[in-house]
């Protein structure tokens, strides 16, 4: 049997195009796939099968991965892709709610609370590294303003209605209030990481002051839920508990100083592959920091110590921080699709009570309309003029990460007591920081895609004709090529 020349073009063709393209791609991550998964079985053994923890973990974040990637290509006209958190959230939702499915995919607990506990802490190192000191400088007073008014009176306005709405206990209505009260750094920091980088509202600052502010938010939620938690559970008298929320905050911030000014010397800028170096000892002790304030009862202490630590090394490393943000950037899109899976894993449906669900909605309701409200107010005599205020009010009412990441410790501690009562106060409380991210995440995400190239300036810099920089600001309606641009990006 002969092989003419045509044949041997044919051959040749077929092999080029197996050798590279999207096949070639789809053969090499299923490869790699296997290849994980049977070098993880053969150390681990029925950890691996189904049933097992570490399936059950592989398993959500292959499915939130790819809930993330189909949600994000929902793309309606003249909108931004809703956000990939949603996808993976339902994806956590439904490998929870699917018959024999929920058997085969078994996470520990302790895995799951160890899991989230790290997205939370990258995502506050992010913002840390994303913060503008000359901005913060600038804009200080307005900051702490923004910072704590919509956080305290949001979870005060909670607390009240869901006491006489869901008849929680008032310690229960406050911790639901902090829970809620938080806004999300998973949503709002990578949307103004996008606009500080296309130069919408950087010449007043308006990126890293939401980073900033929001960042202190969540730890002044996180302090108030930890307060409030230690009171349900009767860990000690209520003004010992209040002068720990106290300490936890001086806490963080002291270590945080001390860690982040070892960050700035070590290791040496005369060491081999620094970036790698450095991104590794910021991560680790973030997460350090996390879990150590676990450890000695102070959590709300390493979320703080996190940002600080993170905002004054990149302060050391001045204009070598950004490739080490982009390193952390990779690690987040890791633990992103495990915070937010993991997280609607928790939720069973046939559990759930529609008058909780109705009631939960009402109070997440009202809750926004004080926050978009106090927001408005507060960033009044901030030096912003009308249609900054709304874009800053707008930007201020997603959540997703604090309530992913403490929205289901409340239940986790009932468990461990074993009162159903106190089940039932935590499946409520987890029930509604749920409905708080399916409802607001994906309204503030598209609320920040539509509004920032509408409202904010925008700050250009191009070379002139002598090759120098020049800086223009411009209005942000009517860019056309440059805002569909932004808002596809969103």
């Amino acid at each position: 049997m002969k092989f003419s020349a045509s044949d041997s073009s044919c051959v040749s063709s077929c092999i080029r195009h197996v050798r590279q393209g999207l096949l070639n791609l789809l053969i090499t991550k299923v490869c790699l796939f296997s290849l994980l998964f049977g070098v993880v079985w053969a150390i681990t053994g029925s950890e691996c099968l189904p049933g097992g923890n570490l399936f059950g973990i592989v398993v959500l974040f292959i499915c939130s991965v790819l809930g993330g990637k189909l949600v994000g290509m929902i793309q309606l006209p003249t909108l931004p892709p809703f956000p990939p958190l949603l996808g993976m959230l339902l994806a956590g939702l439904l490998l929870r709610n699917v018959p024999y499915v929920t058997d085969a995919v078994y996470i520990d607990t302790h895995w799951s609370a160890a899991l989230r506990n790290i997205a939370l802490s990258i995502i506050l190192t992010r913002a840390g590294l994303g913060l503008d000191p000359a901005a913060l400088r600038r804009l200080k007073a307005v900051c702490v303003r923004l910072a704590v008014g919509p956080c305290v009176l949001e979870a005060s306005v909670v607390a009240v209605v869901s006491h006489f709405l869901l008849g929680l206990p008032w310690v229960w209505s406050f911790i639901l209030g902090f829970v809620l009260a938080a806004v999300s750094p998973a949503v709002v920091v990578p949307s103004m990481l996008l606009l500080q980088r296309e130069g919408f509202g950087v010449e007043k600052g308006i990126p890293t002051l939401l980073m900033a502010a929001g960042s202190f938010d969540d730890i002044l939620a996180i302090t108030g839920f930890s307060t409030c938690l230690g009171i349900a559970f009767s860990t000690g008298s209520t003004w010992m508990n209040i002068l720990k929320g106290l300490l936890e905050v001086v806490g963080g911030v002291v270590a945080g100083l001390i860690l982040g000014l070892f960050l700035c010397c070590v290791p040496g800028n005369d060491q081999e592959d620094l970036v790698l170096k450095r991104t590794l000892m910021l991560l680790g002790l973030s997460i350090f920091s996390v879990f150590f304030s676990h450890v000695i009862g102070f959590a709300g202490a390493g979320g703080l110590s996190t940002l600080v630590l993170a905002f004054l090394a990149a302060l050391g490393w001045k204009t070598d921080k950004a490739p080490v943000a982009a390193m952390v950037g990779r690690s987040w899109d890791v633990f992103q699709p495990l915070l937010f899976g993991l997280i609607g894993a928790e939720i069973t449906i046939k559990t759930l009570s529609p008058s909780t669900v109705g009631l939960g909605l009402a109070c997440i309701s009202i809750g926004l309309v004080i926050r978009l409200l106090v927001t408005f107010l507060l960033v009044h005599f901030g030096g912003f003029n009308l249609k900054e205020k709304l874009f800053i009010s707008v930007a201020w009412l997603p959540k997703a990460t604090v309530q992913a990441a403490i929205g289901s410790k409340a239940l986790d501690l009932a468990r461990e007591e074993g009162d159903e009562t106190l089940i039932k106060f935590g499946l409520d409380v987890l029930t509604l920081a749920v409905l708080a991210i399916l409802t607001t995440a994906p309204i503030g995400a598209l609320g920040i895609g539509l509004a920032g190239p509408r409202l904010l300036a925008r700050q250009v810099e191009a070379d002139d004709a002598e090759g120098g920089a020049t800086t223009s600001s411009t209005n942000g309606i009517g860019r056309g090529k440059n805002s569909v641009t932004l808002e596809s990006k969103l």
